[in-house]
């Protein structure tokens, strides 16, 4: 059949798939780059690392970004030529259309330099402000978690799935800063959700760095995880993944997400409402 005849509709699913292939075609390349820079990152790695002070930490952390950095920006440039490149990976709210890479060289910086070893390097293409494709490496552990819009969400080429609990008093749900320095009114929302939850949740955790929440959540080992800030990097490769994998992924209040959200909801479908119904408590 000709192109001339197809319908608008026909048209505009031709034009999704076009961009899910190549999209799909573009994974090996930010799984390379992700996979390289972990990998050097974890040379850098020690379980005895302690620093002394804020200014030694925050010393490690920028140092340690820089080294990744030289494994990730040329690779994707080079792979997405005209992609745009967000310098700041603390940076939140709406992007300009088109193209972005949004990238954390060492997300869960603080703990790679603490010697701990929850940490992981992420990669997601950002288009008109929606994550595309995503790939994250956790080093220490060897996974590789990576989603394509349209394609699934997998973990070492193994389909994800999230939990199948339809009551939150059986869940286990965690929740944790974006960054440092938040301010004393996001760290009351917070503490305030926590209660919530416990009220109502079998367990809660608090911790860092979002990403490594929200795999889990995808995977279906925990049931929910929630933030009330927008750090763009900590957020875009989850919200991937968990979409991507059948969970749910809205604003507290259960309304659509995207990057000009206020905070942040991704759970197992059974459990979604039931955590929006226990956020609402939170003023």
């Amino acid at each position: 059949m000709s192109t001339d005849t197809n319908s608008p509709q026909d048209t505009m699913s031709d034009a999704r798939r076009s961009a899910a292939a190549a999209d799909q075609a573009l994974l090996p390349a930010v799984v390379d780059a992700v996979q390289a820079a972990g990998a050097r990152m974890l040379a850098e790695f020690s379980y005895d690392a302690r620093p002394a002070d804020r200014t030694g930490i925050a010393d490690a952390i920028q140092a340690g970004d820089a080294v990744s950095l030289e494994y990730l920006r040329d690779p994707l440039l080079a792979a997405r030529p005209g992609a745009g490149w967000v310098d700041d990976e603390l940076d939140t709210g709406v992007l300009p259309e088109g193209e972005w890479w949004i990238c954390d060289p060492v997300e869960g910086a603080v703990n790679h330099v603490h010697g701990m070893t929850h940490w992981c390097v992420t990669a997601t293409l950002v288009r008109d402000n929606v994550p595309v494709v995503t790939a994250v490496s956790q080093p220490v552990t060897g996974s590789l978690y990576t989603a394509v819009l349209g394609g699934g969400a997998h973990l070492d080429g193994v389909r994800l799935r999230p939990s199948a609990k339809t009551d939150l008093d059986a869940a286990y749900v965690s929740t944790g800063q974006a960054a440092p320095g938040e301010g004393s009114e996001t760290y009351r929302r917070i503490g305030r959700s926590v209660t919530a939850m416990m009220e109502r949740a079998l367990l809660v955790g608090v911790s860092v760095p979002a990403t490594l929440q929200l795999v889990h959540v995808a995977a279906g080992r925990t049931d929910a995880f929630w933030q009330y800030s927008q750090v763009r990097s900590g957020l875009v490769p989850g919200a991937l993944l968990v979409s991507e994998a059948g969970g749910r992924v809205t604003d507290t209040r259960g309304r659509p997400w995207t990057l000009a959200s206020e905070d942040f909801l991704a759970a197992a479908p059974g459990i979604h409402q039931a955590s929006v119904d226990a956020l609402a408590t939170v003023a």
